[in-house]
Parts: structure tokens; sequence; C-alpha cells
């Protein structure tokens, strides 16, 4: 392979046959320019992106600090390991503009926040992980602290890059819609809820497989006669709650929960107020 573009120190781009390439590794550029033929040994990382992606990570590979896009392949690369599935070629454009953003503002003293860090440390937990394994990365080898609001941003992108994975906006409303639920029982029920216990993860876990079954098409077991006038009538503070804010959820997001779900959301909201 012959140079035909340098961008940085560790990124170059080549022409194989009808196709750009963007080559990485380690100091394949160092004292290199056009023509030059790139040893085997130094090649870590070969990209062929559509035309408009090319265009776009080599951009970013010309523009951002070195060391920010050798942290985003770091991460990239444990991910791709740590949940042993491919990422898509696009998580190389995305998570590397994202961090270098947040690195950036993070050094300026500008506070990253994410409202969303509970939701999606459970719906991501693996993911997540991936998170708190480059918020130590990034101390490790820039010196820089990021939050763990940073790292559940890191994890969603990580979670959407997944080959079978609903796109960030799907991402990003199935938390909204799990935050504004907690919400919501809170603001009825006049309580706190506590995000670290049990009974919140569980029925986070719940929703989560709800919302998934509905957006599916999935049909749901039907109640019990008996057992929804039971929970009806011995959790009815429960059972109000949840049909208030299912119906909410109907008008906002046009997701409409079955009798059934509303009983049996109503049984793990009478587990936050106990």
């Amino acid at each position: 392979m012959r140079i035909f573009r340098i961008l940085n120190n560790n990124a170059v781009v080549v022409v194989d046959g009808p196709q750009e390439k963007i080559v990485m590794g380690s100091g394949i550029a160092f004292q290199k320019k056009r023509n030059d033929i790139i040893p085997k040994n130094k090649i870590e990382k070969i990209f062929v992106l559509h035309e408009q992606s090319s265009e776009k990570f080599q951009q970013l590979l010309a523009t951002l600090p070195e060391e920010h896009i050798e942290i985003a392949e770091n991460i990239i690369s444990f991910a791709e390991g740590h949940l042993n599935a491919p990422l898509s070629d696009h998580i190389h454009i995305a998570l590397t503009d994202h961090l270098s953003f947040a690195l950036e503002r993070l050094q300026q003293g500008i506070p990253i926040q994410n409202k969303l860090l509970n939701e999606i440390k459970l719906l991501y937990k693996k993911e997540f992980e991936v998170g708190v394994w480059a918020k130590e990365e990034i101390r490790r080898k820039l010196g820089i602290e990021i939050p763990d609001d940073e790292a559940a941003h890191i994890a969603l992108h990580i979670h959407t890059a997944k080959m079978d994975a609903p796109s960030m906006s799907e991402s990003l409303k199935h938390a909204t819609i799990l935050r504004e639920f907690v919400e919501q029982v809170e603001s009825l029920l006049s309580i706190k809820v506590e995000e670290s216990s049990i009974n919140y993860q569980r029925l986070i876990t719940h929703l989560r497989f709800a919302l998934n079954r509905i957006e599916q098409g999935d049909q749901f077991d039907p109640i019990d006669e008996d057992m929804l006038e039971l929970i009806q009538m011995k959790y009815q503070r429960a059972y109000e709650c949840s049909k208030e804010i299912t119906k909410y959820l109907q008008q906002e997001y046009s997701i409409d929960f079955p009798p059934s779900e509303v009983a049996y959301i109503a049984l793990h909201i009478e587990r936050l107020i106990k």
C-alpha cells in the first residue's frame, strides 16, 4: 500500500484499486510522504467507509488532537472485545467527534450532565461497563477525570453502534420514557424513588421489556379478571397511578399498554410505595 494523503502521524489515506481506504497505526506516517510504501507491520486498522462518511472521518483525523483519536479507538477496540460483537464503522466518527468535544469542555471547566444516567446504567449495563473502563483509560492516559454522566454518553454511543441495535434517537426515547415514568410516580404519589433499590431496578427492567414487546407487536397474556379486581381494590393507589401514567404515555408517545400491563406495573409501583 502506498500513501495517497497523510491525515496525521497515525493515519493515512491509501488508494486500493477504485477505493480510498483509511489506514491507521501508531506512527504509521512518521517521516513519510506521499507515495511512500506503508510497512505491513505498522497497520493496525483499515477502514472502507462510504464516500460521505470517509470525508467526515478524514476531517476528524486531520483536525482533532491525536490523543483524543487514540483514546476513542482504544475504547472502540475494548468495546468490541467486551461485548463480543463488531460495531458499525460509523462509531469511529460518532464517538471520536463526541469524545473530543466532551474532553475539551471538561478541560475548560464546563460540567457534563446526563439526566438519563441511571436509566442508561440499567438499560445498557454491559455498555456502561465500557464507559467505566473508558473513564479509567482517559484518566490514565490524559489525566482528565470524566464523570459517570460522560461514561453514560459513551455507553449510549457504543450501544447504538451494535449491528442490531436501534438508532440513537430510539435508545434515547426509551431512556427518556423510563425517566418520565419515574418522575410521574414521584409526582403523583409524593414519594422519592430510591434509584439504587432493587424495586426500582425491577420496575425499569419490567418496563423495558414491556416497551420492546409493544414496539415489536407481541401479544401480552391476558390477566385473570379476579386478579385484576384484586389489584384494583387492594392496591388502589398504585393502580390509579399506573393507569394515569400509562394514559400519559399513550398520549405523548402513542404507546398502548394493555390492561394486564397496567395491573402488573401497579404491583411494581406498590413495591416502591412500601
